[in-house]
């Protein structure tokens, strides 16, 4: 039982994990094909192949990719030129300055990108400003910069890549060669590099596939020569459309099918090593027989089919038309828009005739109020408490004030003795 659980945990962390890595690479795949103007995978609309011709047809990017093509092979060049330097050193320096300099050669990897391409960029300033050259020598060049730039950083990751095939080593092979009268350089070039041979493939490549995806260094040191990355990026700015989708769909099939071919010839390897260890003393003496490529080869079946299915995918797309569907899709959105737009109109609609209403209704309750009779005072005490008593604004009790006559005594229960006349002279 328990053993049980483990394996289902095993493999469903491995379902999670492998969704989370590749997923997005699988949604932005599927956009591609995806007609929508902006990149989505839901809803789906129509299958077309447009977005990948829209792609060869953007200037911007292919320059942009033939610029990142350059910079990627000078830093190839120059970054497993440098790590290899520095792995033979690192083997051959006096083993208490080892930690030191292993410190030294790996601080650049520490260092954010942008500070490198700052300061490469200020160094090779004040380089070219105190030689005397203009501002379009070769020393402020784009291309320049940005390989001095990114080698700085990516030398390192050769380094530690060529250092762990370096360590697996026996120097008594160089010694031998020494001792048999082959000079420094002739060791190197015969034994050593043959061996090295492996990793210095395998740093390179690395090298290649970090320059071309770089950005943080590449962003102050292109100068007029932009890279893909950065092309990618001013774009974003203005809208993305699915041919950025379409780039990386390609992308992805490229490194699939590279990865497949690797992996079928080292499987390659294996099998015919594998059947000349067991080949007879007669299969040995004569011609052993190998077996065939597909022969225990899955790697090798799996590329033979991911190569018909983008073949076919191909030929569809040289055959296929998305226009009918477009035009449907089209329709059928005018159609909902009208729709919507109806259903926005009458909701308005009903929410003046609600408001027409409410105001109706509260113009009646006004009316209902002005003609309701005031109420009148029946109390004991007359109109002493009325509100207009003494602001003489009655309507009944106050006389009319466009006659000259005022009177001379109050009705009230206090007599005159309120009346605003009654402190003044009979001269007055």
């Amino acid at each position: 039982m328990n053993t049980s659980f483990l394996r289902i945990s095993v493999w469903v962390y491995l379902a999670i994990f492998f969704a989370y890595l590749l997923g997005p690479l699988v949604i932005m795949s599927i956009t591609a094909f995806n007609s929508s103007e902006f990149p989505r995978a839901t809803p789906w609309e129509c299958l077309t192949f447009d977005w990948f011709s829209a792609l060869f047809q953007d200037q911007r990017i292919l320059n942009g990719i033939k610029n990142s093509l350059i910079i990627g092979l000078g830093t190839v060049v120059l970054s497993v030129a440098m790590g290899l330097a520095g792995a033979l050193m690192l083997t051959q320096i006096w083993p208490k300055l080892r930690a030191s300099y292993y410190t030294i050669i790996i601080a650049p990897i520490l260092i954010p990108g942008v500070v490198l391409g700052i300061s490469t960029l200020v160094f090779w300033d004040r380089i070219n400003r105190f030689l005397g050259l203009g501002a379009d020598s070769f020393l402020s060049n784009g291309i320049f910069l940005t390989v001095i730039g990114q080698s700085t950083f990516i030398a390192s990751y050769c380094m530690l890549v060529l250092v762990a095939r370096l360590q697996r080593y026996d120097v008594a092979l160089t010694e031998a060669a020494l001792d048999l009268g082959a000079t420094h350089a002739q060791a190197f070039r015969k034994i050593l590099l043959p061996f090295m041979r492996p990793a210095i493939a395998s740093a390179a490549v690395l090298a290649f596939l970090a320059s071309f995806e770089n950005y943080n260094t590449t962003t102050f040191t292109f100068g007029e020569y932009p890279t893909l990355t950065i092309e990618l990026a001013q774009k974003v700015r203005y809208g993305i459309t699915p041919a950025i989708s379409a780039l990386a769909f390609i992308i992805v099939v490229l490194t699939v099918f590279f990865a497949l071919l690797n992996e079928a010839s080292i499987k390659r390897k294996e099998v015919v090593a594998a059947a000349r260890r067991q080949a007879t003393v007669g299969e040995v003496t004569g011609k052993v027989r190998l077996p065939g490529f597909f022969t225990g080869n899955a790697a090798a079946v799996v590329l033979v089919v991911f190569a018909i299915a983008t073949i076919s995918v191909v030929g569809t797309a040289t055959v296929y038309s998305p226009a009918q569907c477009i035009a449907d899709v089209k329709e059928q959105k005018r159609l909902e828009a009208e729709k919507r737009i109806q259903e926005l109109r009458k909701k308005r609609e009903e929410q003046r005739k609600q408001r027409e209403a409410e105001q109706a209704e509260q113009a009646e309750q006004g009316e209902a109020q002005q003609s309701a009779p005031k109420p009148s005072n029946n109390s004991g005490f007359g109109n002493v408490f009325a509100p207009n008593t003494l602001s003489g604004e009655g309507e009944d009790d106050v006389p009319d004030t466009d006659t000259d006559e005022q009177p001379s005594g109050g009705n009230g229960g206090f007599g005159g003795a309120f009346d605003p006349n009654s402190l003044q002279s009979p001269s007055e």
